[in-house]
């Protein structure tokens, strides 16, 4: 097995657990760009969002607030930005499905998640709607 997430969720190689449920587990990221800058990841190899089980939804969600939970209480902070780089335009390395949880502060150098991309669509609005809603 060579995904290096498979092998932190097989506990294969040294990493900082901050929790753990069923299905998923969380760590620091060994890049962290806040303190406390945490991953989830499932256990099982699930290379994108859209293959995620939904059956693991409800699971994922209350793991999630656990851990933005914890964060919160420790950093005294109600601040985050949550995301997933999607395929590698979106930036992910690791083709292994991970949720970043990322504390916010004030003056944190940090911007929302819309300064993560910036190509606006050159379609207008209602023509991208029927596309999507297939009545083009």
């Amino acid at each position: 097995m060579t995904c290096i997430f498979c092998k932190i969720t097989n506990k294969e190689i040294e990493s900082y657990i901050v929790d753990e449920s069923e299905k998923f587990i969380a760590v620091l990221d060994i890049n962290p760009h806040a303190p406390m800058h945490t991953m989830i990841i499932p256990k099982e190899h699930i290379e994108n969002f859209v293959d995620l089980p939904p059956k693991y939804g409800e699971e994922l969600i209350n793991f999630m607030q656990k851990i933005i939970k914890k964060i919160s209480e420790k950093l005294n902070t109600k601040d985050f930005t949550i995301g997933i780089n999607e395929g590698k335009s979106a930036g992910r390395a690791i083709d292994h499905l991970h949720i970043h949880i990322i504390p916010r502060f004030k003056d944190d150098k940090g911007g929302s998640i819309h300064s993560v991309v910036y190509n606006p669509p050159k379609e207008p609005l209602e023509k991208i709607f029927k596309i999507l809603k297939n009545e083009s």
